[in-house]
């Protein structure tokens, strides 16, 4: 049997708040309706049951002086207990319920679960992958999105009932969704809280279901929306979208929707941060010479001078044309220019004739590798 210690992760002289830390900490790894690996459950049943005994001094007190069996009879939850079926001791049931009651998960995944509860439930958060050309994540604007998600039934108002009457109160557990049961032990008494299994913990019962929604008071729509992009977005950046989740259960408010953005990549242009990489190559004589050459930018075409001896690999500055800082569009980044100089393979009679006269005057010995040899010990190749 594992120790109760081990399995929450502290010492045994941890006070009870170093075991509520240690328990939300487990709780919410391993809590079945985020972690589907194998065992996940088992682990989740097991840190319940050596938080339920270590929270409470006197259970602990029995547990540090006579191990699990000082306990055994004390209606924890045993291998075959369910998640939800646990003791209402050391307000473990409010612990749990602020992870998972209420609230419509993380984006992108399922609600949780915890105590039920029989007034309106949030709905869960639902999430979006939309994919963004280069230049919309830069410059941002507006897109339209398709979804799918739960709307409130308009014909029973999200009640579940049929128009024209009412749900009424579970007789079984009086509206609270929950019902308890007393146990005796040689320990003492204790009360085993569980979900009401007349009602399923909605604390309420339909007679008459809507038609149109089966009961549930949520249908499932399809909705195009309108979202605006900021300028700046990279990839992974998370846009919420208020109310435009599922409807909550009972009339409960609606979850969130969560777009994930994720940038394409682009034939001409690299993201560094808000700068943006370029490449540009030119031929040799502009490289000499210097010149004024035309590059694309994500603004449009733009004329760069270039200076007379630039070497391959040099890099060039464009003030302001790169990506918009987020949250900040009027600050702009760079864009980084990257000279290649093209050094011709071939070349015609009268160019070398030219050439062997250039390095005559430079005093240069053209060699083994010719002109093109000459070339590139002019530009460091």
């Amino acid at each position: 049997m594992a120790d109760f210690y081990e399995t929450l992760g502290v010492a045994r002289d941890a006070d009870k708040e170093e075991l509520k830390r240690a328990y939300r900490r487990m709780a919410r790894k391993y809590h079945p309706d985020v972690n589907k690996e194998p065992g996940a459950e088992d682990t989740f049943k097991q840190i319940n049951k050596a938080y339920e005994v270590l929270s409470e001094p006197e259970t602990r007190a029995r547990y540090d002086r006579f191990g699990e069996a000082g306990v055994s009879g004390a209606g924890m939850g045993g291998p075959g207990a369910g998640y939800g079926d646990m003791g209402d001791m050391g307000g473990f049931a409010d612990i749990f319920e602020s992870f998972f009651g209420g609230f419509g998960g993380q984006p992108g995944a399922g609600g949780g679960g915890g105590r039920r509860r029989s007034g309106p439930v949030r709905g869960d958060d639902l999430r979006l992958d939309l994919k963004l050309d280069f230049r919309d994540a830069v410059f941002g604007g507006e897109k339209e999105i398709r979804i799918s998600h739960l709307e409130h039934c308009g014909t029973c108002d999200g009640s579940g009932a049929k128009p024209g009457t009412k749900p009424r109160t579970c007789s079984t557990c009086s509206g609270s969704g929950q019902v308890r049961r007393a146990t005796r032990t040689p320990f003492g008494s204790f009360t085993q809280v569980s979900v009401c299994p007349t009602c399923n913990g909605n604390g309420q019962m339909i007679e008459d279901k809507c038609e149109v929604c089966n009961g549930s008071g949520q249908r499932q729509e399809n909705k195009k929306l309108k979202i605006t992009i900021p300028a700046g977005v990279d990839n992974g950046t998370r846009l919420r979208v208020s109310g435009e989740g599922d409807a909550g259960q009972r009339s409960g408010p609606a979850g969130d929707l969560y777009v994930f953005l994720f940038v394409n990549d682009d034939s001409e242009f690299e993201r560094d941060g808000i700068n943006i990489l370029s490449d540009v190559k030119i031929s040799y004589l502009q490289a000499i010479l210097g010149s004024k050459f035309e590059v694309e930018t994500v603004d449009g075409k733009e004329v760069v001078s270039i200076p007379a001896g630039t070497q391959p690999g040099t890099v060039l500055t464009l003030e302001g044309k790169g990506v918009p800082r987020l949250g900040n569009p009027v600050a702009r980044g760079n864009q980084l220019l990257t000279i290649d100089i093209d050094i011709p393979k071939s070349i015609s009679s009268e160019e070398r004739e030219l050439l062997e006269k250039l390095a005559a005057i430079r005093g240069d010995k053209i060699g083994k590798g010719g002109i093109e040899g000459f070339l590139g010990k002019v530009f460091g190749s």
